[in-house]
């Protein structure tokens, strides 16, 4: 049996922080919806960033038992995928009963802060909730047929891509197909994207189209848009997004394989880019920066943040010894989202930098399999990069926390490109 003795918070701590969220949750619905008077500082963006990292780290810290106990009792302990790796699978054995699909918590405790804080008249809100339930759909399915057939095989990649290939095609006709956004803010009372560009000749802010918004792509440590894909070539866009879409599901699902690694990791990118998403929402600092003024960006960062503060409140009992995995019903969506948050900002290059653990995770795959077909022979000593270091003796501890402090260095030379460009 699962035992809660190490739990961290006592019954009446949290009994008391749960009233206190629920308190929280009402005065939000009142003030919303019922036309009660919300103080002024209620409606700032960055006051609601930092209510939704209260909000989901709360939530995800004093329901956590809870939802431990139901995913032991369900027996969501699944296998661990050590097979390449012949002396881990001693050491990873006695994870193989560690309750999965930890990420239910994850992704609930996001979406009660998106309800909470969040504008539901921005497309932003509604895009980065479809990727959320869409996404996390997926994994779910995928965590529950591993269970079921009690091995590593879930649900077909064909099947997964698929299933990417029709949200970014969603996404993608919003974004691109002129028209369409039109559409949707008509019918559904959605506002579309709108975002103005820094003009150095005349010193002044011009607007863009969504089409010529969400074409252009920009490089880091460079001011001036790279490329901006202009007619039928806006249809490269849907590519991209499909490319972002799995590339980081993927590559965040790669990683999550040692305590606390993915989870942790994912803090440092989502907090770099809701700052990026807060600077991008205010004009004069965009102009300051001459980086593109994107109009309610500030609601990424809203959900970015909430996106932190779940992950810190699963770290509580995701860190070693872990008591729950996030399994891939938390890794595929957090990772979409990161990537889905990096097309809506524009800054899709940036985050290779930022999110440089996580490629270097999937770049060590690739190259493995890709080496032992062309040439039968191992790059790494196992694949992904963390169980390489791992067979050469490193503890599990040390390697999550070097990757740590790697990611961190990588997410204050990505807010650095800010400045120096």
């Amino acid at each position: 049996m699962l035992s809660l003795s190490r739990d961290p918070i006592p019954l009446p701590c949290g009994v008391f922080l749960i009233k206190k969220t629920m308190f929280l949750l009402l005065f939000h619905y009142l003030t919303a919806h019922l036309g009660w008077k919300l103080p002024t500082a209620f409606t700032y963006s960055s006051t609601r960033m930092m209510l939704s990292a209260i909000t989901t780290l709360l939530l995800t810290v004093c329901v956590g038992p809870f939802v431990i106990r139901k995913l032991y009792a369900m027996k969501t302990g699944q296998n661990i995928r050590v097979e390449d790796c012949p002396p881990l699978a001693e050491l990873h054995k006695k994870k193989k009963e560690t309750p999965s699909m930890g990420g239910i918590l994850i992704l609930s405790s996001m979406l009660i802060a998106l309800f909470l804080w969040m504008d539901i008249h921005s497309s932003f809100t509604w895009i980065l909730a479809l990727t959320t339930i869409w996404l996390g759909c997926i994994g779910g399915i995928d965590d529950y047929l591993k269970i079921k057939r009690r091995n590593i095989k879930g649900l077909s990649a064909r099947k997964k891509l698929l299933s990417q290939t029709v949200l970014a095609s969603i996404i993608g006709t919003y974004l691109v197909v002129p028209g369409v956004g039109t559409w949707v803010q008509k019918t559904c009372h959605i506002d579309p994207p709108t975002a103005k560009e820094y003009s150095v000749q005349d010193k002044t802010m011009h607007s863009i189209s969504s089409q010529e918004y969400i074409g252009r792509y920009y490089v880091p440590f460079y001011k001036d848009p790279v490329c901006i894909l202009r007619g039928v070539l806006l249809g490269l866009g849907f590519l991209g997004i499909l490319f972002m879409v799995t590339g980081g599901s993927n590559a965040v699902n790669l990683t999550d394989g040692l305590d606390g690694l993915a989870a942790g990791s994912l803090v440092m990118v989502s907090l770099v880019f809701a700052l990026i998403a807060f600077l991008s929402n205010h004009i004069d600092v965009a102009r300051y920066l001459h980086i593109l003024y994107i109009e309610k960006s500030g609601e990424i960062g809203i959900y970015l943040f909430a996106l932190m503060g779940a992950c810190l409140g699963f770290l509580w009992y995701n860190g070693h010894p872990a008591q729950v995995f996030m399994g891939d019903t938390g890794s595929l969506p957090l990772g979409g989202i990161i990537g889905i948050s990096a097309v809506l900002l524009r800054r899709e290059l940036l985050l290779a930098i930022v999110g440089g653990v996580f490629v270097a995770e999937a770049l060590s795959v690739i190259i493995q399999v890709g080496s032992y077909k062309l040439r039968h022979k191992r790059v790494f000593l196992c694949s992904p990069l963390h169980h390489h270091f791992e067979y050469k003796g490193w503890p599990e501890t040390k390697v999550v926390l070097r990757f740590w402090i790697v990611g961190f260095v990588l997410g204050m030379l990505g807010l650095l490109s800010l400045k120096m460009q």
